[in-house]
């Protein structure tokens, strides 16, 4: 009975798990198409022209993989073997090139789907930065760098001060650096499961959406607030 019910157990973990490997895949993408989105839309606010706009898109999407695989010797970047992501990013610069959408669909939805992209580039880059065999702390970093590196490039190339640097923008950074930290210490621990990364991102996710609902900012050192 006992051995009866282990194998059950052992099923249904590795159901889980399976399952929570599909919905993070899934999710990924979707996090590919908001960051290209994203990219996309700040390269029409610029006035590209449309090799700016799928260009911007591409390196908003990936430039974050590309950083962390650089940066652990990963060469050549998942980036540039996968041409599933490139497809992604690119179909959704045309898309943006061709019907720019209505300001509904920029606001909450684009930032919804982006916090889902960025809740699970950090797992996922935190996850794969250990399995190549750095460090803990060096994992963590390359997640954070695979989550808020996208963007640095996007606001960079287009001619803005990084949002993660700016205190008008809600956290961004720090959920980032939270959920790294966590899916880090987990893998050291070896604590670590499919369905555990995802409840990883899910509370990244939700961090970053709670900073944007409440207007959660850094701190500023105390004399500027005062000056003001």
């Amino acid at each position: 009975m006992c051995r009866g019910q282990s194998v059950v157990s052992v099923v249904l973990a590795t159901g889980i798990d399976d399952a929570a490997s599909v919905v993070q895949q899934i999710g990924e993408m979707i996090g590919v198409v908001a960051f290209a989105a994203s990219g996309a839309l700040a390269a029409v606010r610029r006035n590209l022209d449309i090799v700016g706009i799928v260009f911007l898109a591409v390196s908003t999407a990936l430039g974050g993989g590309v950083i962390r695989d650089v940066l652990a010797g990963n060469t050549p970047p998942t980036a540039f073997t996968d041409f599933t992501l490139i497809a992604a990013a690119s179909a959704t610069g045309l898309v943006i090139f061709f019907w720019h959408p209505p300001a509904r669909l920029t606001h909450w939805p684009l930032e919804v789907t982006d916090a889902i992209g960025l809740g699970l580039f950090v797992v996922t880059g935190t996850a794969v930065g250990y399995d190549w065999g750095v460090s803990a702390p060096s994992a963590a970093l390359l997640g954070l760098t695979t989550g808020v590196g996208g963007g640095i490039i996007r606001d960079v190339l287009s001619g803005r001060v990084p949002a993660i640097l700016r205190t008008d923008e809600p956290l961004y950074a720090i959920p980032a650096f939270c959920g790294a930290v966590l899916t880090a210490t987990l893998m050291h621990f070896d604590w670590y499961r499919a369905w555990i990364g995802l409840l990883c991102a899910l509370a990244v996710i939700a961090f970053r959406l709670l900073a944007l609902r409440y207007r959660w900012h850094g701190p500023r050192p105390y004399y500027v607030s005062r000056d003001e």
